[in-house]
Formats: C-alpha cells, sequence, structure tokens
C-alpha cells in the first residue's frame, strides 16, 4: 500500500528545477541553486511512494522519479540494501545527491602521475536533508556506498541528462575504465500529476 502523503513536494521541485535549468545558469550558479532546491525536497521524508523504496538483495536500486522531456535533467531514488556499495565510477555531467533517510558515503577519487586512481580526501558522509554537488570538470570520479549494514538507505540524485542514456565509466584501480550505461531499475514512473484526489482532500 502506498503511504504518499505529500507527492507535491516532487511536483513542486520538478517544476523548478525545469525553471533553473531554462534560464541556463552558469554550472556553478545551477549547482548551487539547485542545490538548495534539492535540501528543500529530502528535507522532508513524506513523499517518496513506497515503490520505489523497495531494495534488492544483489544490488543496488535506481528508480527513475522523472526524465524531463528534453532530457536537460532526470531525478532518481537511489535505494542501497544493507552494506551495498557502488564500483567506482564516474557521471559525465553536473549532478546532485541528496540524502532523504539512512546515511551513505561517497569517496572522491583522482589519477595519481602513473594513471592510477588514488582516493581524494576523506569519505564525505551524507545524513538526511545534506546535499552534495559532482562535476565533470572537477570532483566526477567517486564510489557511494551504504553506511549502514543493517538497515536500507535512500538518496534522490538529479542529473544533467537522462541519465539512463549517458555513456560514461567504471574505474578499476589501476586506472582503467570500461564503459557502460546505468539503465533503471522500474518500468513505470510514479505518478505525481494527478491533482483530483488531492483537491477533494482539501
Amino acid at each position: 500500500m502506498t503511504h504518499t502523503r505529500h507527492p507535491e513536494r516532487l511536483r513542486t521541485f520538478i517544476s523548478a528545477m525545469a525553471e533553473l535549468i531554462e534560464d541556463v545558469p552558469r554550472e556553478s550558479d545551477l549547482l548551487s541553486r539547485g542545490g538548495q532546491l534539492l535540501r528543500q525536497l529530502v528535507s522532508h521524508d513524506d513523499w517518496l511512494q513506497d515503490e520505489f523504496t523497495v531494495p534488492d538483495q544483489t544490488r543496488y536500486q535506481q528508480f527513475l522519479l522523472h526524465a524531463d522531456s528534453r532530457q536537460r535533467f532526470s531525478v532518481v531514488s537511489f535505494v542501497w540494501g544493507p552494506g551495498q556499495e557502488t564500483p567506482i565510477h564516474d557521471h559525465r555531467v553536473w549532478g546532485l545527491i541528496g540524502m532523504l533517510r539512512g546515511a551513505e558515503y561517497s569517496q572522491g577519487f583522482a589519477r595519481s602521475a602513473d594513471g592510477r586512481l588514488e582516493q581524494e580526501g576523506r569519505p564525505i558522509r551524507l545524513e538526511p536533508g545534506q546535499v552534495e554537488t559532482l562535476s565533470p570538470h572537477s570532483n566526477d570520479i567517486h564510489q557511494v556506498s551504504n553506511a549502514f549494514d543493517n538497515q536500507v538507505s535512500i538518496s534522490i540524485h538529479v542529473y544533467g541528462a537522462n541519465i539512463g542514456a549517458v555513456k560514461r565509466a567504471v574505474y578499476q584501480a589501476d586506472g582503467s575504465e570500461k564503459l557502460f550505461i546505468s539503465g533503471y531499475s522500474n518500468a513505470f514512473l510514479p505518478n505525481i500529476w494527478d491533482l483530483s484526489k488531492e483537491s477533494q482532500a482539501q
């Protein structure tokens, strides 16, 4: 059973992001202002439908919540089972990560002089309501993991493209890369646009 009480939160966020991108701000401004919008969204954990919070025992889930019709941005719910993590990977588009439930670690990587990948700085721990930014011009290579080995964590990711169509790479420690397209775990999108029931409740 779905217990969503405030689907308007996601609807408002999507509309605001579309307006922001329409203004074509510089990437730094877009990340700053978009990060504020995402922070507002993930400061409430009462809007994500149950169907898009279900973990899988074998790997983390990537549920598409929205894809802009012009593929300028996409919104994805990442659901982490206990102890799950990504490989080291990049994005090649700008990105925002907002923590909704639980916690996760994001460990950045950079190439050394011999081309190998080395950890860059300490891992960043994201708690609910916090947001991290990603840019292909700076901190684009990282590895993300659930901070807990005994509970599910959920984060909301926003990318500057339809990330399910972007050819990007996973990396080995020696710096070698393998191209991939991540795809999505769901075949259907959440319906956040039906206002009939909300109108009746008012």
